[in-house]
């Protein structure tokens, strides 16, 4: 039957519009197998020897998943976000120096801190949102890799994509893109010139909180890429069959979930905007974000389901929202359908880099108006408890 192109949005709905080839089943099957039968010649059918190299259910996962980012794009999946990153600075040589954005996520932060040094790596913070300040960061012959997060998390800083690809490439750089946040419904980084894009799964992509999973795409199948698949598999840093088959399911919904968590933070960023309670609302769909001009030209259809606010009155008054919250989920991590609040400095400790006063939210799908209501009425009572005594 004559193949029609259509949109992403369609690829990810149908899963690729694969069928089951025996029973013609819409949903794929679930291939638990770790191991496959050798032909008397020797050879083996497909070519899979073992499952913590090839895997034929989260082959389907990655299929669809390099469908979504584009760019004729290559793609593996790992056992979590963490695994995912980590390969691209494991497959790296002592002695490479690295450029890191100054603000993302904790868990990269952390491992970057305590086991970096001692892998050999020169890893340098900085801010990647001013292409002055990481153009005077690269070293050339030595810098190997840029690694970007936007929106960076839990700021929401904004990074030019295009902007520091060109920079970084014309130094010889390879740049990596963490898209988690924004995913490719709302920002394919391909487009504008990233060499690796990184995901943790386990958040939008899976979407429902029941899944550990990570991904890394390369725009194109070089040595580095063939290193990074043979640290996953020699590391055995892969998914079960069973996650990867939840991965799969999970993306079929990702275009409707994202676009509904972008469309509800945008407007309890905009209600929040100037509130008495507030010293900030960091969201980059605010023209008063600094990244806004910048969000809007490489991001589309949307800002995202993540933002953060800053109490007027500290630490002690975030505190006091957080115990107030009753809608919100009083969770860590991100993306799923249910709308998450947390401290991120107590998540993270006595090192983080994040304000006291800062409360980090993640927007699910449930109503506007009730997770409005909530946060108002959160917002009015640790404003009550601390002005009564």
């Amino acid at each position: 039957m004559e193949q029609r192109s259509v949109s992403p949005e369609t690829l990810a709905a149908q899963a690729l519009g694969e069928v089951e080839p025996v029973s013609g089943g819409l949903s794929p099957v679930i291939n638990p197998s770790t191991n496959y039968e050798q032909q008397p010649d020797g050879s083996y059918r497909q070519d899979r020897v073992y499952t913590r190299a090839d895997n034929p259910t989260f082959e389907h996962a990655e299929r669809l998943l390099a469908a979504l980012e584009g760019a004729g794009c290559a793609c593996a999946l790992f056992a979590s976000g963490m695994a995912a990153a980590t390969a691209v600075f494991q497959s790296l040589l002592p002695g490479d120096h690295v450029l890191v954005s100054r603000v993302l996520y904790w868990g990269v932060r952390k491992w970057l801190a305590e086991f970096a040094l001692t892998w050999g790596l020169d890893v340098e913070f900085t801010d990647t949102t001013d292409p002055g300040v990481l153009a005077a960061a690269i070293r050339t012959g030595r810098t190997r890799l840029l690694w970007v997060e936007t929106p960076a998390n839990p700021m929401w800083e904004i990074t030019d994509l295009a902007a520091v690809c060109e920079l970084a490439h014309g130094a010889g750089v390879r740049v990596a893109v963490d898209n988690t946040v924004a995913t490719p419904v709302l920002t394919r980084p391909f487009e504008h010139g990233a060499d690796l894009v990184v995901h943790s799964a386990t958040k939008y992509l899976n979407g429902h909180s029941d899944v550990l999973a990570g991904a890394v795409l390369s725009a194109r199948r070089d040595p580095f890429w063939e290193r990074i698949r043979s640290w996953r598999r020699n590391a055995g840093a892969v998914p079960g069959p069973f996650e990867a088959w939840l991965l799969q399911r999970g993306m079929r919904t990702l275009f409707l979930r994202v676009h509904r968590a972008s469309e509800t933070a945008a407007a309890i960023a905009t209600h929040l905007h100037g509130h008495p309670a507030l010293k900030a609302v960091l969201y980059p769909g605010l023209p008063s974000h600094p990244g806004h001009q910048i969000a809007a030209r490489q991001m589309s259809g949307g800002f995202g389901g993540m933002l953060s606010i800053r109490l007027a009155g500290g630490p002690e008054q975030a505190a006091g929202v957080l115990r107030e919250v009753r809608v919100f989920k009083r969770a860590t991590s991100l993306g799923g359908v249910e709308s998450l609040i947390e401290h991120r400095a107590a998540i993270e400790g006595p090192s983080s880099p994040v304000p006291g006063d800062l409360l980090r939210l993640s927007i699910g799908i449930e109503a506007a108006a009730d997770l409005i209501s909530d946060l108002d009425a959160a917002l009015d009572a640790a404003a009550g408890r601390e002005a009564g005594p």
